[in-house]
């Protein structure tokens, strides 16, 4: 069993992660490096380079015996230090229990539908994730998995029986684009896509809209194909957006027209639910 797991923030309310009200756990750490990446700062465990000290407004960092401390306490909020770290990672991450976690979250269980644990890509610490589920489950709360799909579920088995859900992202469907887009392929992806819809714990698949950087129309076209024998998973349409996009990419947010466009796609394709975002 692993005793910790490594977090980067814990929201303890969301309506976007997943079915319901819940609460979302983003991790630390992924392999994939999206160039869209919304959340950089989740990609990679801090180097404790001492960068970001000097930007802190409020003293919140110090540096104890090689390593940068947050005190949460001090923190105003500001992501000073997010934004100054050029190693896609934030000093604000914290090693945390299944014990830690529940604590941070008590107050919200009697009003949520169950934990979204995300990223970064939280199946990096899928131990973990099989001692921190079968904590919530005992609580009467579902557990899902926000996962873009970079390791193998087939060799996770222990948190395949565990988790309730997934949600899984397919960036894009040609495996080159896909290298341009994350830096690596998607081999095990749509290993994944298959895997996780034919033994019933595919929620949902998701794609970003990134226009110029990806094959939209053919990835839209086959997740459809793909996922249209599977009455109960939704396909989720995102457009791109310039938030938290380091650095900034030269491509406009696709309109609701298009939008509409790749969603009734989807629909010939034999797809029943679609949401675009």
């Amino acid at each position: 069993m692993c005793k910790y797991g490594l977090v980067n923030k814990i929201i303890p309310f969301s309506c976007v992660d997943g079915p319901g009200n819940r609460s979302a756990v983003f991790f630390q750490g992924c392999d994939f490096a999206c160039r869209y990446c919304h959340n950089p700062e989740t990609q990679k465990v801090c180097e404790s380079c001492g960068v970001c000290l000097k930007c802190c407004p409020t003293g919140a960092l110090s540096m104890e015996n090689g390593r940068v401390i947050w005190d949460s306490k001090l923190c105003c909020g500001c992501d000073s230090c997010i934004q100054a770290c050029e190693n896609h990672s934030s000093p604000k991450v914290r090693q945390m229990t299944v014990e830690d976690i529940l604590a941070e979250i008590r107050s919200a269980l009697p009003f949520i539908n169950g934990i979204t644990v995300s990223g970064g890509e939280c199946t990096k610490q899928h131990a973990f994730l099989v001692h921190l589920f079968r904590e919530i489950h005992k609580q009467g709360k579902t557990c899902f998995v926000d996962t873009n799909g970079q390791l193998d579920f087939r060799k996770m088995p222990e948190l395949v029986s565990e988790m309730d859900m997934a949600m899984l992202d397919v960036k894009a469907w040609d495996m080159e684009l896909h290298k341009k887009l994350t830096g690596r392929d998607n081999k095990i992806v749509l290993q994944n896509l298959d895997y996780l819809a034919e033994i019933g714990k595919l929620y949902e698949v998701r794609t970003v809209i990134v226009p110029g950087w990806m094959d939209e129309e053919e990835t839209v076209r086959q997740v459809a194909r793909r996922i249209a024998a599977y009455p109960s998973v939704r396909y989720k349409l995102i457009k791109f957006r310039p938030w938290g996009v380091r650095p900034p990419m030269d491509v406009e947010t696709p309109s609701d027209a298009y939008m509409e466009k790749l969603a009734e796609m989807a629909r010939t394709c034999g797809v029943r639910e679609i949401v675009c975002t």
